[in-house]
């Protein structure tokens, strides 16, 4: 295609109306690359019949060389591509972007190719010109966002119908189909695919996935061996993924995603028309319903793929509204905010598809009301999100004002969206985490004013946000149920409320009526004044209701009752729970599914006031924050007893409020990892100071004196759970002369800072009245148990030099400095970076890993998936590579230290030491990794168990993988695995048999 057109056709007419895009650099420097790139092929025809015509009047134009270097400092992704191959875009810059995408296609669909390589270089190169194209056409603000998804999909449809015709047009020549038309293989094939999600209503995002269910009819398709024929769909279904997504020198067309088929866990990648229709009509459930909403035949056989989708319009479209379902549908969005109403969005790493007020919440906002009333109103089936709030409007569902609103907020959205996936062309929705990051997303906005940007953009998704709310609150009032008594007067029991209590779940209904009554008598502490008890009549119901809804209501009652026996006061308690749902809902999510923290809040129920706090709405913890509340605690302490009391209230209290956070899903795994390690690292802080100070009043001060404490491990990488222990060292160093401290009774500096080391080591593990806080690990300093507690600076360094084992080294890569001298701190620092940037024996490192992970795997030997860390594949794999790529690579690329896992690999992507194709597989690995482990540490004390768990305890794991349900949560967890032990084989070594 690209060789039909005009190599001296000069700039379009379409691309003069073009924004520049703000930029900070060298316009100069910032089009190096591309320049190089021209000056070559000038070099290669003095004569100037190069096809540069239009990039030379585009260069040559103010408003196209400024969006041309607004691009390069803001995409790496398209400033490759443009540099790559000048020719291209300037082809590109010589038509209008709609005839090009039309072009494209066309050859994507109609050209022949003779081989598998064949075709998939020739699809690539056409993902690559038309990503070039849509970005160019989007980033100079001359395409709507209505054009660039359909581009988008236009270039999905159209290379997908390649892949189908080459994989159709093959097996025919095999002589495994038989195909009706082989000129036109589609045609009457009985094999098609449905486009899902975004792609299937036409707006796919810049770098989407494409999520298929790829269908053949049983008794109508190109297949007549009825014994092969699963097996042969299978087969061309393998091979067509294997076109889309295989990663090559060219990149990859779409990553294809096949786990919305019906059961995936069970089903083969492509499903006869018989066997889905079975499942949808028998097991189908709402958010299928909701997903199919958008449902659309994109490839192979069309008409095969329209007969499909009438065939199972009842299960889409019910006849009668359909309230009942609408709580199910909204549990759908895996991270939908649980604190309406309070709280601000955080800028920086927000999520602009699934955070509070994204592209979700208006998406979930449309698609809801379609479930309820699509089935009457076949005006609200459409696929499209923006025509279908019209319709509500026309329907009166819904204000114009909020139609009007809710347009302006998606496509700006979607723009945010877009760009942040053109920087790397990755498939990621949360903006950056640095100010620096976010104006530059910014700027490819067109924002000059990065402080502008972030305004408009917050005030976005609070419009978003605040719509939403108000929608699924009318929708709870409009489906909530009439309920009936609940008395609980008199000695005797209601049979009314019996009757009532049974209704909302409770199975043995006297036991709850007879607590209840013990309550009113005032039996407890918090219900013995007149005021407390008018407060909890007030709010029971309410409370009962919230504990009906939990998966096992009379387990949350008796853990209720249990905190509500140990309260000391409940007048405060009963008014806020009274007044605040979102606090009730809280507490009985709590208590439901979570054994860990509803053991918690029985044990010690002064947590529940933290709850109470409206700081827990807001931001999540902040380090200066800790401080100030420890520092104040511990001076109130008139004793050294008094002080590890007032650590334990508060580290309880803050433990607890972290893994609320996390069993809400108002925090992410790698925020829960952050925040566990920043009050554990608060609280060592302090712990040696005060333990400083305990020794100094009795043994004095050595002369010189300095210490630092490193973290290592889960603390040390930032990757902390609800369950984690501290794996600490301490290392001292004083004045050469000094042989002993300068107090009433002096000690030697190895007894000394031994003792420092010991006091620590209580101040943060010994249990007191107030419970205990951490379990610590000193095991990891030079010789383990049979060293020294505290080690000097020099025997650490002479330990390192000579005697450190390879595993010892591998624990180094995780450590951080979390308490100390500032100025010692930093020579400790400096000698841990000098010790993992010595070079090493690349070889030796590799199998002295592999054979470490071997032996674990024998001592742990396990094939449970749910242990995640110790799984062959799992997170010891992951985190093994990250360490021996650190000590492997560190002398030449310094950049790659890193303590925290995800951070290292990451690092190790960018300096191009893990391949592409394993980066793919490791970082989101690690990530669902360790969002399962947060959530199971957070909710267990014992290993997870789905089928002995309870159901709210599995749906907030689910919840919290953003997958649909437990069968595919675990397909995903063992393809993982699989793929990480892998991974490992290849950047490691194999394990030793």
């Amino acid at each position: 295609m690209a060789q039909a057109l005009n190599e001296d056709a000069k700039l379009d007419a379409f691309w003069l109306d073009a924004k520049p895009l703000p930029f900070l650099g060298d316009g100069d420097e910032l089009l190096i690359n591309l320049s190089e790139g021209r000056k070559k092929l000038n070099d290669l025809d003095s004569n100037g019949a190069n096809g540069l015509a239009a990039l030379d009047n585009a260069l040559a134009l103010p408003q196209l060389r400024g969006l041309l270097i607004g691009i390069c400092e803001t995409s790496t992704f398209l400033r490759d591509l443009m540099a790559k191959d000048p020719q291209r875009l300037s082809h590109i810059l010589s038509q209008r972007p709609d005839q090009r995408i039309a072009d494209l296609a066309s050859s994507a669909v109609t050209e022949k190719m003779s081989n598998e390589g064949e075709i998939k270089r020739h699809l690539r190169l056409i993902k690559q010109d038309a990503s070039l194209t849509i970005a160019l056409a989007d980033l100079s603000g001359l395409w709507s966002v209505k054009q660039v998804t359909n581009a988008l999909t236009t270039i999905a449809d159209a290379t997908l119908r390649g892949a189908f015709r080459f994989s159709l047009q093959e097996h025919d020549r095999r002589g495994k189909i038989s195909l009706p038309y082989p000129d036109d293989p589609e045609r009457d094939c009985g094999y098609f695919a449905l486009a899902m999600g975004k792609h299937g209503a036409g707006e796919l995002n810049y770098s989407s996935d494409i999520d298929l269910i790829i269908i053949y009819d049983g008794d109508n398709s190109c297949c007549s061996d009825k014994w092969e024929m699963s097996a042969t769909f299978v087969r061309m279904t393998k091979l067509i993924v294997k076109i889309m997504q295989d990663r090559t020198a060219d990149g990859y067309v779409f990553r294809t995603d096949l786990r919305l088929r019906p059961d995936p866990g069970a089903t083969p990648p492509a499903v006869s028309v018989l066997a889905a229709l079975q499942y949808y009509e028998s097991m189908g459930q709402n958010w299928e319903r909701a997903a199919l909403i958008k449902a659309r035949p994109c490839a192979g056989d069309i008409a095969a793929g329209d007969n499909f989708l009438t065939e199972i319009v009842p299960f889409i479209w019910r006849k009668y509204f359909d309230f009942a379902a609408l709580a199910d549908v909204h549990s759908i969005k895996r991270q939908i905010n649980a604190h309406k109403g309070h709280g601000t969005i955080a800028i920086k790493g927000h999520n602009v598809k699934l955070g509070r007020g994204g592209i979700r919440e208006i998406e979930f906002f449309v698609q809801t009301q379609q479930l309820i009333a699509g089935g009457r109103n076949p005006a609200l089936r459409g696929r499209e999100t923006i025509p279908m709030l019209s319709e509500l409007v026309e329907l009166t569902w819904i204000e114009p004002i909020a139609r009007d609103e809710l347009t302006q907020a998606y496509e700006f959205l979607r723009k945010v969206e877009h760009r942040i996936q053109m920087q790397r062309d990755e498939q990621s929705h949360l903006l950056p985490q640095s100010d620096e990051g976010v104006a530059e997303i910014g700027r490819m906005m067109g924002y000059a004013d990065d402080m502008q940007f972030k305004s408009d953009l917050r005030g976005w998704l609070e419009c978003v946000q605040g719509h939403y709310v108000e929608l699924f609150k009318e929708e709870q009032e409009l489906g909530a149920e009439t309920g009936g008594n609940l008395v609980f007067t008199g000695e005797d029991d209601d049979p009314e409320t019996l009757e009532t209590l049974g209704r909302m779940g409770f199975t043995t209904p006297t036991e709850v009526t007879k607590a209840i009554r013990s309550w009113h008598f005032g039996r407890y502490p918090a219900t013995r004044s007149t005021k407390a008890r008018e407060r909890l009549t007030e709010f029971t119901p309410d409370l009962l209701k919230a504990l009906g809804n939990t998966d096992n209501p009379d387990a949350a009652f008796i853990s209720f009752n249990a905190f509500l026996s140990a309260l000391p006061s409940g007048v405060q308690v009963f008014s806020l729970l009274r007044n605040n749902p979102q606090l009730l809902e809280i507490l009985a999510i709590v208590l439901g599914a979570s054994p860990r923290l509803a053991k918690t809040v029985a044990r010690r129920p002064r947590v529940i006031d933290a709850l109470l706090d409206p700081a827990f709405f807001g931001n999540m913890l902040e380090r200066d924050a800790l401080n100030t509340q420890l520092e104040r605690m511990l001076q109130e302490a008139s004793c050294y007893e008094e002080a590890l009391d007032g650590a334990r209230i508060f580290g309880q209290e803050q433990l607890f409020l972290i893994g609320v956070r996390i069993l809400m899903g108002s925090i992410s795994a790698s925020q829960a990892g952050a925040a566990y390690a920043m009050l554990a690292g608060v609280i060592v802080r302090h712990m040696l100071a005060f333990s400083q100070l305990e020794l100094e009043r009795r043994h004095g001060k050595v002369p010189g004196g300095q210490v630092a404490v490193i973290a290592m491990g889960k603390l040390g990488g930032r990757e902390m759970t609800a369950g984690s222990d501290l794996d600490l060292m301490l290392l001292y160093d004083h004045d050469k002369d000094v042989t002993m401290s300068d107090g009433d009774k002096p000690l030697a500096p190895t007894t000394y800072y031994a003792r420092l080391t010991q006091r620590l080591i209580t101040a943060l593990s010994a249990p007191t009245a107030e419970g205990d806080l951490y379990e610590v690990d000193f095991r990891l300093r030079p010789s383990g148990n049979s060293g020294p507690l505290a080690t000097s600076l020099t025997s650490f360094k002479n330990y390192h030099a000579k005697d450190a084992w390879t595993w010892e080294h591998m624990a180094m890569t995780r450590s951080r400095i979390v308490a100390g001298d500032a100025d010692f701190s930093a020579v400790v620092r400096a000698e841990i970076v000098s010790i993992l940037s010595a070079e090493r024996d690349k070889e030796k490192i590799r199998t002295d890993i592999a054979d470490m992970r071997g032996r674990l795997q024998k001592e742990k030997r396990t094939t449970d998936i749910w242990n995640i860390k110790q799984i062959p594949g799992g997170l010891v794999d992951a985190e093994f590579i990250a360490q021996g790529l650190q000590l492997i690579h560190a002398y030449k690329h310094p950049k790659i230290l890193h303590a925290n896992t995800a951070q290292a690999l990451q690092l190790c992507v960018e300096e191009g030491l893990i391949e592409v194709g394993d980066a793919e597989i490791l970082l989101p690995a690690i990530r669902l990794y360790h969002d399962m482990t947060q959530i199971v540490r957070v909710c267990l004390s014992e290993g997870f168990q789905p089928d002995a768990t309870a159901k709210a305890l599995r749906d907030v794991v689910v919840r919290a993988s953003y997958e649909p349900d437990m069968a595919r949560l675990e397909a995903r967890l063992i393809e993982y695995q699989d793929a990480v032990r892998g991974c490992f084989e290849r950047l490691m070594a194999p394990i030793p048999k």
